[in-house]
């Protein structure tokens, strides 16, 4: 009785180390497809980083464009203003002396 005892145990233990080797396997493989996806999680970071940092410098930038055009356009309406002022004494002086 102990040889068709023995079969049938080696069978089964055999079958089990089997099917715990398969699922060491494709616990394996799970492990190194979350590698890769903290990999690629890390890396889509730091792209978002870099881009982040690039946004803030460019509206920095932005920032000082709009200062500058401010600038300008007080300059702008102060040339506006010395013209207007410059034609109409113009104008004034030579009617002054058709007038006189």
């Amino acid at each position: 009785m102990k040889l068709g005892v023995e079969p049938v145990t080696k069978l089964t233990t055999n079958t089990r180390l089997d099917r715990i080797e398969i699922k060491l396997d494709s616990l394996a493989e799970a492990m190194v497809s979350l590698a890769r996806a903290e990999e690629k999680m890390t890396g889509i970071k730091e792209d978002h980083d870099r881009m982040y940092d690039r946004v803030n410098r460019l509206s920095q930038k932005l920032d000082d464009i709009a200062g500058k055009v401010d600038d300008n356009a007080r300059t702008v309406q102060t040339i506006n203003k010395l013209f207007w002022v410059a034609v109409v004494a113009a104008t004034g002086s030579i009617m002054a002396q058709l007038w006189m």
